[in-house]
């Protein structure tokens, strides 16, 4: 019987790809979706359908699967000379086994001490923290405009939205959004903020959202056309 979540590698007639199967006991049907982080299919079942189903829906759509997996940007790995942005802008990593601190910038370089091993964990350390601090001085600056301040703060890995209000007040955002020009991290910030007084998307919420940025056009327009890029990072 399989185990959920189940991944494996099966040859398609685009190619070979890595399909992760998971069982949502809320799922009403069987459904199919790229997830553009690890470049898996993802087929979700409910509780009453087997693999089959999901196989079926997946071979009746082999050529969208493959567009969607041609469409993915490169994955950018986080290593020594690769380049990262930091709101926008590309920093080169580089390795400085002898120094200490971690992970810091300096001249327009991302540095990062110790053992090589441990570079990539310690720029997505370094990008975490950088985000969580940015977004912590976003929030309080447009929520202090409307007298709602959030509860909390938090930054995660998410790959279905950049960022969400819970019903208690606590803010979250996606971190990788650091990597993303600042004008995009005013404007998610603004969304979520504007959702402390307006949980919903109707007329009120987005007119309080434009009063509290003026980018919300053009940063939905780069997170349709960057934001995979943002998600395949590290």
């Amino acid at each position: 019987m399989m185990q959920f979540p189940c991944t494996e590698m099966l040859d398609l007639p685009g190619g070979p790809a890595r399909v992760v199967w998971r069982r949502n006991a809320r799922a009403r049907r069987v459904t199919l979706r790229i997830d553009p982080a690890g470049g898996d299919v993802v087929v979700t079942l409910p509780p009453r359908a087997g693999r089959g189903a999901g196989m079926s829906l997946l071979m009746n759509h082999v050529d969208w699967v493959a567009d969607r997996l041609a469409a993915l940007p490169s994955a950018l790995a986080f290593a020594d000379g690769a380049d990262v942005p930091i709101a926008g802008i590309a920093h080169r990593i580089r390795h400085v086994p002898q120094g200490r601190g971690g992970a810091w910038v300096q001249d327009g370089e991302l540095l990062v001490s110790g053992d090589i091993a441990f570079l990539p964990r310690r720029v997505r350390d370094f990008l975490r923290a950088e985000a969580r601090r940015r977004f912590v001085a976003l929030a309080a600056a447009k929520s202090a405009g409307i007298g709602r301040p959030p509860r909390r703060v938090t930054v995660k890995d998410t790959s279905s939205r950049w960022g969400s209000c819970a019903p208690d007040g606590s803010l979250a955002f996606c971190w990788r959004l650091v990597m993303a020009p600042d004008f995009v991290q005013d404007y998610v910030a603004a969304h979520e903020v504007a959702h402390l007084r307006h949980m919903n998307h109707g007329p009120r919420f987005w007119d309080l959202v434009s009063r509290l940025t003026p980018h919300t056009e053009e940063a939905m327009a780069w997170l349709r056309s960057e934001g995979a890029r943002l998600l395949r990072a590290g």
